[in-house]
């Protein structure tokens, strides 16, 4: 039998803790309460309580002072510089050669990220090769996006339900301890 969610306190121990689900803000509030760096990302911060609340030792903030380059002009010849950071003129470029329709996905910025050196005009290949990959089946969501990959299964296993449905089912999910993903099981939360 799985149980409801404890609070988020000094009480709880990493393994309990990291059987259920917090929202960031939680983990983010709880850091700051409690002398912990409040950085990074969910999984970071997830990994940080979990060893305060066993040790008692505080894990540093992994994040790194970075240098930002300035991009000057950009057009398709434009080395992608490193450290890249998704900003307004990258999306004036891109919307400029692409088109309105236009947007920063999550795969298309880790590519960005991972392929400093080469052009711009490289860029604009790779997202359309990831729009096509993106519209030929199931796209891989990061495991930090818990609450999407959820409604994509619970939608992919329920036709014809409405998000209302799916987002009570979530939140049901959620107040389970346990992992996060669907189950035809949480259509109970329906009833």
């Amino acid at each position: 039998m799985k149980s409801k969610r404890p609070n988020l306190d000094k009480e709880l121990d990493g393994k309990t803790f990291c059987s259920f689900y917090y929202l960031k803000e939680e983990l983010t509030d709880f850091c700051r309460k409690n002398g912990l760096p409040a950085t990074g990302g969910k999984i970071e911060l997830t990994d940080r309580i979990a060893c305060f609340l066993d040790t008692g030792n505080v894990l540093p903030s992994s994040k790194k002072t970075k240098i930002r380059h300035d991009v000057g002009i950009i057009n398709e010849n434009t080395k992608i510089e490193p450290d890249f950071v998704c900003t307004q003129k990258h999306r004036a470029f891109f919307e400029e050669k692409i088109g309105k329709n236009f947007s920063f996905y999550v795969a298309f910025q880790k590519w960005l990220k991972s392929n400093a050196g080469k052009t711009y005009g490289e860029a604009i290949a790779a997202y359309y090769q990831i729009l096509d990959e993106k519209k030929k089946g199931k796209t891989t969501i990061d495991r930090q996006f818990e609450y999407n990959t959820y409604i994509r299964d619970f939608f992919e296993d329920n036709q014809g339900k409405s998000l209302e449905e799916a987002i009570k089912c979530w939140k049901y999910k959620k107040s389970l301890q346990g992992h996060n993903r669907y189950e035809k099981s949480d259509l109970i939360a329906l009833s």
